[in-house]
């Protein structure tokens, strides 16, 4: 937790989205997805809408938790009626945000990590993000096509997600229809290690924006790109930044064995111990044991009432 003095428990659990974006200098802002934190009290829809006009959102937007985790609660909103919906639903007096909807078709988690004495950070690894979706053959439906496949089979009973989209459709052969607006494996999406894809320009991108974020060492950029060379020149769009809580996701990929996926967590956790010592001999406080808890049982008690 000394990691990120800046932000709540380092990152570790219980921090708010709108405190890494509130830590963002210029360039920093400029590569992150326009948004508002809108704290559901007694503000109706139609203010609401009106200050996402002064921020220049329209919709589409996408809803999310400021206090959220693995996909819980996001939702693309289409219009002001959703809005209206998602709002009676989202549990009072908690804040959540609403941001531009960013359709580019590539998603990526790009971590990274840099010790309070290095002059350029590093990139841990680089994580790719497969949405849930399925590939017409011009004969079976979504429903079917979902069935035949373990991971969106196992997803589809998930509690608290929405699907939308027509299951009884049935999908041109060849035609890929995408299922979800988050790419959580939680909801079937699927990770691939892209760790290979760095180069020095994403490196000194993404180096630059972590600087331009105060006492920023360790964490997760996830972003949206349009193609992977894009992604490569350090063309991307922050959705969200994640701290020192961040798991090192890059070894979710189906090909690494458990011992190479212990390998790379592993080798994540020493580093981020090293940076937070590091960071503690500079006179840093960590947070203690009990207030940890408890933010991690806040975070528990919300994500259960967020709408699906």
């Amino acid at each position: 937790s000394a990691a990120n003095p800046g932000i709540t428990s380092g990152g570790m659990v219980g921090e708010g989205k709108l405190e890494y974006f509130a830590a963002m200098g210029p360039l920093a802002r400029a590569a992150t997805a326009a948004h508002i934190g809108v704290r559901n009290d007694d503000v109706d829809a139609s203010e609401v809408a009106r200050r996402m006009s002064e921020a220049g959102l329209e919709f589409p937007v996408v809803a999310k938790p400021d206090l959220g985790w693995c996909g819980y609660g996001v939702r693309k909103l289409l219009d002001p009626n959703e809005l209206a919906t998602y709002m009676r639903e989202f549990p009072r007096g908690e804040t959540f945000v609403l941001q531009r909807y960013l359709p580019e078709s590539g998603e990526a988690g790009i971590f990274y990590m840099r010790a309070p004495d290095e002059a350029q950070g590093r990139l841990i690894g680089i994580l790719l993000r497969d949405f849930p979706a399925v590939t017409g053959n011009g004969r079976d439906d979504i429903a079917g096509l979902v069935a035949a496949d373990p991971r969106l089979q196992r997803a589809m009973h998930k509690a608290g997600h929405q699907w939308r989209f027509d299951q009884a459709r049935i999908p041109a052969a060849g035609e890929r229809v995408r299922l979800s607006t988050v790419a959580s494996t939680r909801v079937g999406g699927c990770y691939r290690d892209g760790s290979a894809f760095a180069t020095p320009a994403l490196l000194a991108r993404i180096d630059a924006i972590a600087k331009d974020m105060g006492d920023f060492l360790v964490g997760r950029f996830d972003v949206r790109y349009g193609d992977l060379a894009a992604l490569q020149r350090g063309e991307f769009c922050i959705m969200e930044v994640n701290g020192a809580g961040s798991e090192a996701v890059h070894a979710w990929d189906p090909k690494y064995s458990i011992r190479e996926v212990y390998a790379i967590v592993f080798a994540k956790q020493r580093r981020l111990f090293a940076i937070a010592a590091a960071q503690r001999r500079r006179g840093v406080q960590p947070i203690g044991l009990l207030e940890l808890a408890r933010l991690w049982w806040k975070q528990q008690r919300l994500m259960a009432k967020y709408p699906p």
